[in-house]
């Protein structure tokens, strides 16, 4: 059940906007979907709701957190998605990054590996009449049945730059994953070239939780 979304909570997204604002989220269509999406109704436990417009990463239940929403507004700034574009979101988790996503004009196909988590999400995201097109399976492969894609997201932390994913973005596709171990990553730009090539760009350090392959 979806909680109220009080002129409280509105007046808490404005200032952690503000916030974000000055940590370099400057994209006024990421800000405004920042402002416009209720965060708190993507915590399991409603009694840390009052957390949820701090700049805090939070567990969610199954190993996984929800991302800071200065990461959050990162990603989705270094994107530069344009409305219509085909997202590929490897890591639905709480359903937070694909809202903000959805919020700027997105068509999102998302992947989580965590089928609790996947069951809850998907279940949240149809109750805020969020459309994204949703999967459980391994990240690691993408979802070559709706290849190419226009953008690729990675919210969880990769050892290293899956094949596949590179393989189903389109010519001028843009890929932004976090890449490294022991709990902390770079986050990689990743761009593919007209002549198929790939041209990668790193842009600050991030703790991500790891993402994981197909255990089965």
């Amino acid at each position: 059940m979806l909680i109220e979304d009080t002129y409280r909570h509105k007046g808490l997204r404005n200032r952690m906007v503000d916030d974000l604002l000055k940590k370099g989220i400057t994209d006024l269509k990421v800000l405004e979907a920042l402002r416009k999406v209720p965060r708190h109704q993507f915590f399991q436990d409603q009694i840390f709701i009052q957390k949820a417009y701090e700049d805090i990463a939070f567990q969610i239940g199954e190993g996984q957190t929800i991302s800071h929403p200065s990461t959050v507004g990162l990603q989705t700034q270094l994107l530069s998605i344009q409305k219509g574009e085909k997202v590929l979101e490897i890591g639905t988790g709480s359903g937070y990054q694909t809202a903000i996503l959805h919020a700027v004009g997105a068509k999102i196909f998302s992947i989580e590996r965590q089928h609790a988590l996947f069951v809850r999400t998907k279940k949240l995201l149809e109750s805020m009449q969020i459309k994204a097109t949703l999967t459980f399976g391994d990240g690691y492969l993408g979802w070559p049945a709706f290849a190419p894609f226009d953008k690729i997201i990675v919210t969880a932390g990769a050892p290293f730059i899956p094949p596949a994913l590179c393989e189903q973005l389109k010519i001028n596709g843009k890929l932004i994953i976090p890449v490294g171990t022991n709990g902390v990553q770079l986050m990689h730009i990743v761009t593919k070239k007209e002549n198929g090539e790939i041209d990668i760009v790193i842009d600050g350090e991030f703790k991500f939780v790891p993402l994981l392959a197909d255990r089965n």
